[in-house]
């Protein structure tokens, strides 16, 4: 078939009109072309580049759900338990048993199949097989206070409104047990199953030691103090990436984790202001009233309310013995101190401080 359109083309009979056209459509053919290329280039790149990002965050997943304990899983299974008002412990075949008596202590068998409560009470659980971890869980209401021994000798003292969360008895690994709340813990020694307090945003490894932490839902702060030994906190500085750092802390320091900022912040303190609430007693230097009703609020189970914002702020120093009534440890307050201020203590459990 014979081509119509002639082979050769002589450029010299083009107009310089047709000249300009033909650049431009070549221009433009070419510069399509370079963006079609682009566009493919770029098209692949983010491909991949999504296929990297989407491996990296399904290793960072699986990489998570292989970082977390069975406490956690346990604590994150785990529905709100309903308000009480007595101090109640839940065994691991869901037995609740309310504990009434003021001051009475829990004791676990080496094997965690033997509950003691106070001198008179004993309870049973089964523990299952060898290889299953069986989770309890003691509540401490506000205005209540307790103190368990756990299977392996180790103490804890809790305060108003604390869960703690602990297996019946320790297998192999670490000694794990979840805190919400305050807790005085005195660790029994064991070089080779280290003690773990995991909590929100913060994990305690410790061997063998003396501490409090108290890590309450509605603080701004985790406060962690050392009486004796060493600890090690295991703390979050990024939600997004679940990045930690941690930091070894000395006897008579305070260490204050800000939760929103991420940062954590130590001091040297006088040890006895936080451990003193075990033995009734609180005490306070140059706290603000504000602080000092927070605790009293948890302790005697009361809503306290101050109208006076100034007052709030004013700081107090003294020993409150908190074995006497809420009425009696008012009393002591206002009169240690200059500040002139009222209160009233109505019958359905709130105290106005004005």
């Amino acid at each position: 078939m014979k081509d119509n359109q002639p082979n050769d083309i002589n450029f010299n009979q083009i107009s310089t009109e047709e000249k300009s056209r033909l650049k431009r459509k070549i221009e433009n053919s070419v510069f399509a072309y370079a963006q079609k290329k682009r566009r493919r280039k770029y098209a692949i790149g983010f491909a991949a580049a999504s296929i990297i990002l989407l491996f990296s965050v399904g290793l960072l997943f699986d990489y998570s759900k292989q970082d977390v304990s069975p406490i956690e899983t346990f604590v994150n299974a785990s529905k709100d338990v309903i308000k009480t008002e007595e101090v109640k412990l839940i065994l691991g075949d869901a037995k609740n048993i309310e504990i009434t008596e003021e001051n009475s202590a829990i004791t676990y068998s080496d094997n965690g199949q033997n509950v003691s409560i106070g001198n008179s009470k004993l309870v049973n659980q089964n523990v299952g097989t060898s290889k299953d971890v069986v989770f309890n869980t003691l509540i401490v209401p506000y205005g209540k206070r307790s103190e368990i021994v756990l299977a392996d000798g180790s103490k804890v003292w809790l305060n108003s409104g604390t869960k703690l969360i602990f297996p019946a008895t320790f297998l192999e690994g670490n000694r794990e047990v979840y805190l919400d709340g305050e807790a005085i813990f005195e660790v029994k020694h064991n070089k080779n199953q280290p003690f773990i307090v995991k909590s929100k945003d913060q994990d305690i490894e410790v061997l063998g030691t003396v501490f409090n932490v108290s890590n309450y839902k509605d603080d701004d702060a985790v406060l962690t103090v050392l009486k004796s030994g060493s600890i090690k906190l295991h703390y979050t500085i990024d939600n997004f990436m679940s990045s930690q750092s941690e930091l070894k802390i000395a006897p008579n320091t305070l260490a204050t984790y800000h939760k929103k900022a991420k940062q954590i912040k130590t001091k040297t303190v006088e040890v006895e202001t936080y451990f003193s609430w075990r033995d009734g007693v609180f005490i306070f230097r140059n706290d603000p009233l504000k602080t000092i009703m927070k605790k009293l609020s948890r302790y005697y189970d009361v809503e306290i309310t101050i109208n006076d914002n100034d007052l709030a702020n004013q700081s107090f120093s003294g020993y409150l013995d908190v074995s006497q009534d809420l009425e009696h440890v008012m009393q002591i307050i206002k009169e240690a101190e200059s500040a002139q201020f009222d209160y009233k203590l109505t019958s359905n459990k709130k105290l106005i401080i004005n």
